[in-house]
């Protein structure tokens, strides 16, 4: 059996940088701390807390935990009230994109139920998504599975120091 030879190919190396451009240059603003974030679109639909108890309580996870979605404080009806909050008029978080990534911050890092808080925080991202006609766009999934879950990890695990870039980062995986 011949061993592959190793060698480097210039042309090989740029197309692979080529192809992940985007998220060479994300990364790059990442560690700069300049990362833009990208102009959202309107949000039609407001969540309500009682519609969020509903979906919590249909979520299913295998061995039925009885302490899944049990709620510690009234944190969640203020993470859920955090994203449509105003100033002299104005939405602190206008665009649809940005209310649902802070919605997954904060539901994240609020740490609201007994069990389950990553799974409800994304889940609740999702359903936001979904119902703001923004879950899909040209039939493909706004956010990846995969993607999702590094993103919901890399909040739970964050400095809450880091809330500003944590959002931004999530906008900017949206497709």
């Amino acid at each position: 059996m011949k061993k592959a030879e190793n060698s480097f190919d210039e042309k090989q190396v740029l197309n692979v940088i080529e192809q992940y451009s985007c998220a060479l240059d994300l990364l790059d603003a990442y560690d700069h701390q300049n990362m833009m974030r990208p102009k959202g679109s309107r949000a039609a639909y407001i969540l309500t807390y009682e519609e969020c108890r509903k979906v919590i309580d249909s979520m299913k996870f295998g061995d039925d935990s009885s302490l899944f979605g049990n709620e510690k404080d009234d944190s969640f009806k203020g993470s859920i009230g955090a994203i449509y909050q105003s100033f002299a008029g104005e939405d602190l978080y206008p665009a649809l994109e940005e209310k649902a990534a802070n919605l997954l911050y904060f539901v994240t890092k609020n740490h609201s139920f007994s069990d389950g808080n990553k799974r409800i925080a994304a889940a609740m991202f999702l359903y936001f998504l979904d119902k703001n006609g923004a879950l899909f766009k040209d039939g493909k999934k706004t956010i990846d599975d995969r993607t999702l879950v590094a993103l919901t990890i890399m909040i739970a695990e964050s400095n809450p120091n880091e809330k500003e870039m944590m959002v931004s980062v999530v906008m900017n995986c949206m497709r």
